[in-house]
C-alpha cells in the first residue's frame, strides 16, 4: 500500500515568507498615513468628489491578491512534493540525540559568533556527514522538549537546527537531566545502537537528577558525550531586543554585569559515566568531530526502516495558482469605468460615505 507523505525540495526558501507579516504591517501602516495626510486638508466625506476613481476596496483586494501571489510563488519555487513510493530499507547506523542547550548564556560571544550559533554551525557540518544514521534534536533550559523527532530527512533537521535560539524556552536553566530523561524515553525500545551528544556551558543547578538520568540511559546501552562550549575567563551575556538589536548586558540585582564561564565538572561527570568523551570547546574547533569519528568506530546496527524513494513535483500547481491571480490583479488595476459601473463591485466605500 502506498502512502503520501509532504516535503520540500528546497526548504530555505520558506524563509521568505517572514517577508508577509512585514508587508503587511507596511501597507497597514501606509493607508493609516494616507487617510491622516488626507483629513490634514480636506473632510473625509470629499473624498469621493475629489478622487472619483479611487475605490478602497478595489485597493484592498488587490493587496489581498498580490501577498496570495507572493506566497503561492514562495511555496512554489520551494517546490513542495509528495512521496508517491514506499520502500523497505536496511541501513547501517545509529540513533542520536543532539541535546542542545538554549539557555540565555548561550548567547555569549567568548565562542565566536556566540555559544549557540557556533553549536549549531558545528552540528551542521556534521549532519552533512552523516550516512544511515537517525538524528534527532533536544532543546533544554530550564525544562526540556523535542525539537525534533528521530529522522534520516537531514533536509529537515538542518531546517529544524537553524531555527533554534534562546527564546524558545522561557524558563531558565540548565536541566541536562530532563533532557537525557526525554532523549532515553525517545529512542523507545529498540535495539539499535544508541548515542546522546549534550552540548551545554554546563551551569548545572539539579546535579542528582542528572546523575539519576545518565545512570538510567546507560542501563538501555545509550552512550553519552558531552561538549563544554565556553572558554575560563567568560563573557557577559548580550540582551536583545525584539528587532534583534543588542541593547546592553544581563546584570545581577545589584547592577553589576553577569560573566558566565564554562562549568564542565557536571559535563566531565555525564560523559565519563555514560561510557563516551568530554571534550572542550575552542574558537578553533569545537570537538564534534572527535566525537563523530569515535562514534562512526564504534559499532553499528543493522536498522530496516521505510522510506519514500520517489517524489512527484507539486510546484506546478502553486505556480499556476499565482499566474491566475496576477492576470486578476491585472484586470483590476485596468480601471476600466465601465466594467465597474456594470458590477458595482467597488462602490461600497461611495454608498457608506453618503
Amino acid at each position: 500500500m502506498e502512502t503520501n507523505i509532504l516535503k520540500f525540495e528546497h526548504p530555505e526558501y520558506l524563509y521568505w515568507l517572514i517577508a508577509i507579516p512585514i508587508i503587511i504591517a507596511a501597507y497597514i501602516s501606509a493607508r493609516y498615513i494616507s487617510k491622516k495626510r488626507f483629513e490634514s486638508f480636506a473632510n473625509i466625506k470629499l473624498k469621493k468628489y475629489l478622487m472619483p476613481l479611487y475605490s478602497r476596496q478595489r485597493q484592498n483586494i488587490k493587496f489581498i491578491i498580490f501577498i496570495l501571489i507572493i506566497t503561492l510563488t514562495i511555496i512554489g519555487t520551494a517546490n513542495l512534493q509528495t512521496g508517491s513510493k514506499l520502500e523497505n530499507v536496511k541501513r547501517e547506523g545509529i540513533d542520536l540525540f543532539f541535546c542542545i542547550d538554549v539557555s540565555t548564556s548561550m548567547n555569549a560571544e567568548d565562542i565566536a559568533p556566540s555559544r549557540l550559533e557556533r553549536s549549531k554551525q558545528a552540528i551542521n557540518n556534521i549532519i552533512s556527514k552523516l550516512k544511515g544514521d537517525r538524528i534527532g534534536i533536544i532543546v533544554f533550559a530550564g525544562n526540556a522538549y523535542v525539537q525534533l523527532p528521530l529522522t534520516t530527512d537531514y533536509a529537515a533537521a538542518k531546517m529544524f537546527l537553524s531555527t533554534i535560539n534562546t527564546n524558545l524556552i522561557p524558563t531558565q536553566g540548565t536541566a541536562i537531566g530532563q533532557a537525557v530523561k526525554l532523549a532515553t524515553q525517545s529512542f523507545g525500545n529498540t535495539e539499535h545502537a544508541k548515542a546522546i551528544i549534550i552540548i551545554s556551558d554546563g551551569e548545572d543547578h539539579e546535579n542528582g537528577e542528572a546523575v539519576k538520568a545518565v545512570q538510567e540511559a546507560v542501563k538501555y546501552g545509550i552512550k553519552i558525550y558531552t561538549i563544554g562550549m565556553g572558554l575560563e575567563d567568560g563573557a557577559p551575556i548580550p540582551l536583545y531586543n525584539k528587532y534583534g538589536k543588542q541593547t546592553g548586558f544581563k546584570k545581577d540585582k545589584e547592577g553589576n554585569i553577569v560573566i558566565t564561564k564554562l562549568d564542565d565538572n557536571m559535563l566531565r561527570q555525564i560523559a565519563e559515566m555514560g561510557d563516551g568523551i568530554y571534550v572542550r570547546a575552542s574558537n578553533s574547533n569545537v570537538g564534534l568531530d572527535k566525537i563523530f569519528n569515535e562514534i562512526n568506530e564504534a559499532d553499528k546496527t543493522e536498522i530496516e526502516s521505510r522510506v519514500f524513494t520517489d517524489y512527484e513535483d507539486q510546484f506546478q500547481w502553486f505556480i499556476g495558482a499565482a499566474i491566475l491571480l496576477l492576470i486578476l490583479e491585472i484586470m483590476l488595476a485596468s480601471g476600466k469605468k465601465e466594467w465597474e459601473n456594470k458590477f458595482k463591485f467597488f462602490d461600497i466605500d461611495n454608498e457608506n460615505s453618503k
